[in-house]
This record gives structure tokens, sequence and C-alpha cells, in this order.
């Protein structure tokens, strides 16, 4: 079968292509602003990637169109469709579905499904649980929203009855509004923590909370709910009904705790010692991704003192806090990272993360709230919390509708603005010393920016 995706660039669909393309599919795609690490993976995997949206093609006659929630009946200010070729396709009347319709119907049916969701720490979490059964000899499939650096892909079919797939709530395709994870029919579910966001699609947290019971409606009577049991917000899901055994982990009197520093600590489990985590990893954050894994894990007959062992080797995804250069100095090495996080509490927490591996030295967070949510300004007074622990601020304001000075005034001399990746480039060498930290943050390709940060102190 040969299938063209539209908004193939994008971590989900990209994975998805992968897939495909190992099932024996082939696969072409399309979108717009193609950029790593998701291009790189694709086109080492001889998939065509056309630039945009046109509609001449309709030429290349596929058997399936499948549809990317990139996609939308949107018009331009002269009238004219955005995506033309969607418009061409309605009009042939061709086949055309979901990503993750197709997932399901062609991937998922008949598997184990370990799902993960949550706002925050899905795509971590996900590969900490692949990496997990890996490390056991189950040899699972996943689809992850990033690249795990353990597996060096971001999707594979597998070779056992396991599936692990990050489970995201936004919304499936312009013609279907429900929350993608609804379609996986998880057998397993974490629920990692839950805050609004995604602005563009839903009204408040409620009715997020609401898509979440519709993931544990999905669930069944053998399955498991892994809950992190510091979030309310996850108590009221659970408040609206949940027919399937709940493990609890985070909070004091969860099923699953862990005692100790992140970096190593033992694991509780009703009370009891059962695990000790000895790893590279840092932050709080990720020491409750774990807990999260190794609950999952347990369902499927990894012991947690095995998931430990595993975990021990776990090396993080591209793009989480991945250190993308240190160039050095006399007085100390300047070091760039490059992380995912746009949501403030994500921010708040990556910069938490990075404060307890440098300690007292800098950090210089570079941002651009590029997400939908972010773009919309709902949640731009958050921002001034979000970068406390950094000792200076730099946002790339580019493509607001806000003004993002003043929601950083509280900030004062810590925080600076730049409308174009130049000026904040140029902001951050004024202020540069030997032995900073650069922290990179966005949702997207961020112009570049730590390749020319790289080169710029280089030189």
């Amino acid at each position: 079968m040969h299938i063209h995706i539209l908004g193939i660039c994008g971590t989900f669909m990209g994975g998805l292509a992968a897939l495909a393309r190992e099932a024996g599919h082939r696969v072409t795609g399309c979108d717009a602003g193609v950029y790593p690490p998701m291009s790189d993976q694709l086109r080492a995997l001889d998939i065509e990637l056309i630039e945009g949206f046109d509609a001449d093609q309709m030429a290349l006659q596929p058997d399936l169109y499948v549809i990317g929630n990139v996609v939308s009946r949107a018009r331009l200010a002269d009238g004219s469709p955005k995506f033309p070729l969607m418009e061409a396709i309605l009009e042939a009347g061709a086949p055309y579905t979901s990503g993750p319709q197709w997932l399901s119907e062609h991937v998922l049916q008949g598997k184990h499904v370990l799902a993960v969701a949550g706002t925050h720490g899905k795509t971590t979490t996900t590969s900490m649980l692949a990496w997990v059964l890996e490390q056991t000899g189950l040899e699972p499939g996943f689809l992850v929203g990033g690249v795990p650096l353990n597996f060096g892909v971001s999707a594979r079919l597998g070779g056992g009855k396991y599936f692990v797939i990050e489970a995201d709530e936004y919304d499936t395709a312009f013609f279907d509004k429900r929350s993608k994870f609804v379609h996986y029919r998880p057998r397993t579910a974490i629920l990692n923590n839950l805050e609004f966001d995604h602005a563009d699609i839903f009204d408040d947290l409620a009715a997020i909370e609401r898509q979440f019971h519709h993931l544990v409606r999905t669930v069944p009577g053998s399955g498991r709910v892994v809950v992190n049991g510091l979030e309310e917000s996850l108590t009221r899901v659970l408040g609206q009904g949940c027919w399937s055994e709940v493990r609890t982990f985070g909070s004091a009197i969860s099923d699953f705790v862990a005692e100790g520093e992140p970096s190593q600590f033992q694991v509780l489990q009703a009370g009891q010692p059962v695990a000790e985590v000895r790893w590279a990893i840092g932050g709080v954050h990720n020491q409750l991704n774990a807990l999260a894994a190794m609950a999952a894990a347990e369902h499927v007959g990894v012991s947690p003192a095995v998931a430990a062992q595993a975990l021990a080797t776990f090396e993080n995804v591209k793009r989480r806090m991945e250190v993308r250069g240190t160039v050095q100095r006399e007085g100390g090495g300047i070091t760039i990272y490059d992380d995912f996080a746009h949501h403030p509490t994500a921010i708040r927490t990556t910069v938490n993360g990075l404060r307890r591996q440098v300690g007292q030295a800098r950090i210089l967070a570079i941002f651009e709230p590029r997400s939908n949510t972010m773009k919309l300004g709902t949640m731009k007074a958050q921002l001034p919390w979000s970068l406390e622990e950094a000792d200076l601020a730099f946002c790339h304001s580019g493509g607001l509708g806000w003004d993002a000075a003043a929601a950083l005034e509280p900030m004062g001399t810590k925080a600076q603005v730049g409308a174009n990746i130049d000026e904040v480039i140029a902001q951050v060498l004024a202020q540069v010393q030997p032995g900073d930290h650069l922290l990179c943050m966005s949702n997207g390709g961020f112009g570049g920016i730590h390749a020319k940060l790289l080169e710029a102190l280089a030189g």
C-alpha cells in the first residue's frame, strides 16, 4: 500500500511514517517547516518528503491519505485555502483517515498497549518504559514523540505482543476532535500529571479532565491505570469512574514511593524497599517518571528490581537536556543545551533540573513561547515564575500577539526580549561569561539557535 502523510514531520506523524515503512508500505509525505531530528530520521528511512501542501501532490495517487492534526480547512487572507491538498482530497472523494485511526487499525490491533498520558513527561516516561521492556527481553514496539537515545529511532514495530505509546491529549484531526489517545485502547495506562494546556482546543482544565476520563473508560477490567498521587486533577478524573486496577505513585501514601536524591533513590512498594535506582538522569520530575514506568512495567511481569537495573542504563531522549556542545574558555567552558520545554511548568522543571546539576554556576535561559497555548498568551503571567532559578532569561518574541517584555517585567534586568533570533543571540553574547550554562528551550527548531550560538562563541 502507498500512503501519503500530510504533516509528516510532526513527532507523532513522523513516528507513524517509520512504522508504516517498517511494515512494508510505500510512504511519502508533505509538511511545512521541515527540521531535525524528524526530517533526518525520515530521510534515513528513504521516505520522500515534499515541502508544502500543494494540490499537485494528488498526482502521486496514493492508496490512502493519512491526515495530521496540523491540517485544517483554514483560509488565507486572500480567501485561498491554507491546505490546497486537503481541499483536493475532499473534492476528489479520495480515501483518507487520521493518524491515530490508522495506527489503531494497522499497528495496535491485538497488542497489549501501554499508553503514557500527561501534560508533562510523556516522551521521557514512554522512552523509559520501552527501555525497561527492551532490557528484559520483551522486544516492545513503541512510538515516542521524540528520539530515545537508547534506540536511536522514535518508533518501531517490535517483535513481541507489547506496544508502548506516547498518548497525547491533543485532538486527532480537523474531522475528529477527540483526543488522540482514545484511539489506542490501552491495557496499561499511565496518567503522569494533568495541567491546563492546549488553550487552542480546550476551554478549561475540566475539558481536558473529561478527555482523560474517556481514556480511562477504554482500559479493560484486567488492565491497570497508573496515577500520579500528587495531582488533584487526576483524582477528579478517577472520580468520574474507573473500572480497572489502580496503582499510584509520587505521594507519601502511594503504592510506589521514592526516597533519596533523584540520581540515587530507593523505591518503596506498599512501604517496603523493593529496588534502588542509580542513574545519570537528574530532576525530581524524572524520579516520578521512573516510578510511573516501574509501576506500568510491573503490570506486564517486570519486577521493580529488574526495572531499576534497566533504568541504570537509560540515556534519556534527544532534546531533553541534550548537550549540543561546549566551547572552552579560560575560566571555564560554556555549555549549550537543547530542551523541548515550552509549557511554563516544564520550563520551571527543566531549569530546576539543571540548577541541581550545576549548583551555583550561572544558567542563561533562552526560550521561545512557540506552542499554540503560549502564542495565545494564556500562560504568559506564569513565565517569571517558571524562570525563577535562572540567572538571566532571553525570550524570542517573534510572531507573538502579546507583549513579552511586559510579561517578563517582574524579572527586571534579569530578562531581555529579542524580536528575532539574531537579536537574541546578540543579547546572549553580550552577557555570557566563562562557566555559563546556556539552556535553549523550544518545541520547534528555534531557528537553529544552538548551532549559531556555538559558532559565534567559537569565533
